[in-house]
């Protein structure tokens, strides 16, 4: 663990340019980085902040193939609504970079032909899945099968989300093509392989010694398990179409393989950013003065802690990461987030719907954080956040100091006259918190600080129903003086602790108090005597958390209940024909349209209803098992289809003369098969 580094390269997971940002992006890997990046800068640290769209994965081909345009148009679509989301919601991103930009392509070529000239690599002719139909290699995503590790059906051909094992799409069990849906064929290929079993006592000395007692156990213990299990060689490059092509001779057809050209895409960014700022990029990469952090989601352990720095201890000239605090996954509503199935709030939607709440939700999913196990998003919890904790708790303290302010000093804050024992306490504690919220923070228990953050709302809140101003301003006004300059330090200290968690909220408080980005930092809370002085005129009260009302969460539950049906619809299978019939069979059928006249429950069995039905021609009993769907009273006068000719049959002694033709429908709930049509009567045939 470097101490007191010069300079710090943050990096943030690279997005998939498949699909837009959703909450479980935000909450595993871009609040919690940008919280990070935010704090550092709060203490006049040089810090890079790097990031960018990974637009080279095989994701960005089967998402091409799905929508019928190219792999380019995929890039440059997502890319935009990535980009624009991130800014939108206050990620702070010292460089957004692309993988398809010139500079990367330039820059992972680069790195593989120094590893290349350097004979780091092993060059190797393998067996490697091959769709015949549609006569190409099968690589990472466009190959599904069983996972041999934990037997998911559904593991893709480079990782088990649902273990979360890294794969090789050989192993697979029973792979299918995603392309054809055929099962694919062994085939030789020549690829060029990264031996990572050569790395191994130097991972052992760096991971497993030497960060034994600072990284996460999540990903220790996974990065452990790893290289206890034997590390094998991996492959760098791939046969696709889509990618930065192998910079050699005989690599023709052959491109990078992403997961090695896409952490290169950290260093690329930092070029291009050093580039536009005058500043030299090798110092952020390559300074043992630097502390390198990288920030990813668990799926992204393996990647980033094994396979990415023996990339740079191979090329021999870069630090190594500091720290990569992975966070677990979140959940929406119980169920996984899943971009194809559509189960996720789009981060360009939330902003779309909740204009100007941003910080609402950077607080719900820090507050909520996944970083020790996977948690769960739901729009009812959101709600409570932001109802019960923003609004309740800070914003009401600082609507009050505000409007007592103005209400008493017309907004001028009062000069103090003497503290009293209370006073000094509440001062001290106050001095005693960006320690505490830092701690937490560089040790990387975000939810920790932040709870801490609203603990100095608390302090105020407290301080004010203590003290009470409003009722000592008639007893004693120069008391009340003291009071209301205490608890606008309080106000001005949240200013700046809540920027790296809240920065639209810093932001909007420190135009109330009408106080600038470079009045205050993060240690002068703690050292100065003073940090918002007597005379100093304040603006007048604004709120800073709306409430969200319930016809709001409401419209989001409804859209998830909206796409869960899609999707039960989507992957409704019917059942498989049943043996032939010849006409003369059907013909035996008679089958007529009734109404239901009675209906009451069969004692002592749960799903059974006897029924009076009018067919046209008699009024007969039918006994029929949906007692578990309908109630009696909601099925009298229902016009249902019935087979009148099937032959009595005696249920629980009651004869039941015929059958009610039922099927299901696309949420899997029974419904009557439908007669409905006008004018047709009782009794009518149905051929």
């Amino acid at each position: 663990m470097l101490e007191n580094p010069k300079r710090y390269t943050i990096t943030a997971a690279l997005p998939y340019t498949n699909g837009p940002i959703h909450i479980g992006h935000l909450a595993g890997v871009y609040v919690p980085s940008d919280i990070y990046a935010r704090y550092l800068r709060l203490q006049g640290k040089d810090v890079a902040f790097m990031c960018g769209s990974d637009e080279h994965g095989v994701a960005i081909s089967m998402k091409a193939k799905k929508e019928g345009i190219t792999p380019q148009e995929v890039i440059d679509k997502y890319d935009e609504i990535i980009r624009q989301s991130f800014l939108d919601f206050g990620i702070s991103f010292d460089n957004y970079s692309r993988t398809s930009a010139k500079i990367h392509h330039d820059t992972a070529s680069d790195f593989f032909r120094k590893l290349y000239d350097d004979g780091k690599f092993i060059e190797e002719t393998t067996e490697q899945l091959y769709d015949a139909k549609a006569d190409q290699f099968l690589a990472d995503r466009f190959v599904t099968g069983t996972c041999p590790k934990c037997g998911n059906e559904e593991a893709y051909g480079d990782q088990c989300e649902k273990c979360g094992s890294s794969l090789n799409a050989t192993d697979l069990i029973n792979p299918k093509s995603t392309i054809t849906g055929e099962t694919p064929i062994l085939k030789e290929t020549k690829h060029w392989f990264l031996p990572l079993n050569e790395y191994d006592a130097f991972l052992r000395e760096w991971v497993l010694e030497g960060h034994k007692n600072d990284w996460k156990p999540n990903v220790y213990g996974q990065v452990k398990s790893w290289v206890d299990g034997g590390l094998e060689p991996r492959a760098v490059t791939r046969d696709l179409d889509w990618g930065i092509d192998v910079p050699v001779e005989g690599a023709e057809g052959k491109k990078l393989y992403v997961w090695f050209d896409a952490p290169i895409g950290y260093i690329s960014a930092t070029k291009e950013w050093a580039a536009k700022e005058g500043k030299d990029w090798e110092l952020y990469w390559k300074d043992q003065d630097t502390k390198l952090v990288h920030f990813i989601g668990k799926d992204n352990i393996v990647f980033h802690c094994i396979i990415f720095p023996a990339m740079l201890k191979a090329e021999g000239s870069y630090i190594l990461p500091d720290n990569v605090p992975a966070n677990e996954f979140l959940n929406l509503e119980g169920s996984k987030l899943s971009t194809s199935k559509n189960w996720a709030v789009w981060l360009h939607e939330y902003l779309q719907d909740f204009p100007n709440r941003q910080d609402a939700l950077r607080y719900a999913l820090t507050a909520n954080a996944p970083e020790t196990k996977d948690n769960d998003f739901t729009w009812k919890d959101f709600q409570a956040r932001n109802n019960n904790e923003l609004a309740a708790i800070y914003g009401n303290f600082i609507n009050r100091v505000v409007v007592l302010t103005n209400k008493y000093y017309n907004g001028v804050v009062p000069a103090p006259n003497e503290f009293t024992e209370i006073d000094e306490q509440t001062l001290t504690e106050l001095k005693a918190y960006p320690a505490v919220i830092s701690s937490s923070i560089e040790r990387y228990r975000f939810r920790e600080a932040l709870a801490e953050v609203m603990n100095v709302a608390r302090l105020g809140n407290k301080y004010l129903a203590d003290e009470e101003p409003w009722k000592m301003v008639k007893e004693s006004p120069e008391r009340v003086k003291t009071q209301m300059y205490v608890a606008l330090q309080i106000a001005t200290a949240l200013s700046v602790l809540c920027e790296p968690f809240l920065p639209f909220t810093s932001t909007k408080l420190k135009s109330i108090l009408k106080l600038t980005d470079s009045e205050l930092n993060w240690n002068d809370i703690s050292k100065k005597t003073e940090l918002i002085p007597s005379n100093h005129q304040i603006g007048q009260a604004e709120i800073l958390f709306a409430q969200i009302d319930d016809a709001e969460i409401q419209k989001q539950i409804d859209k998830l209940e909206a796409t869960k049906t899609a999707n039960k619809m989507e992957n409704a299978k019917a059942e498989p024909q049943k043996e032939t019939a010849t006409f003369d069979d059907f013909t035996k059928l008679d089958i007529r349209v009734g109404t239901i006249l009675e209906a009451e429950k069969m004692p002592k069995a749960n799903k059974l209803l006897v029924l009076k039905v009018d067919t046209g021609i008699d009024v007969r009993t039918i006994v029929s098992g949906i007692a578990e769907h309908f109630s009696p009273e909601e099925i009298i006068g229902k016009r249902v289809t019935v087979l009148v000719n099937l032959a009595p049959r005696a249920l629980r002694g009651v004869e039941s003369a015929g059958m009610i033709l039922m099927t299901n429908n696309a949420e899997g709930k029974l419904v009557f098969v439908n007669p409905d049509a006008e004018g047709v009567l009782n009794g009518a045939l149905i051929s």
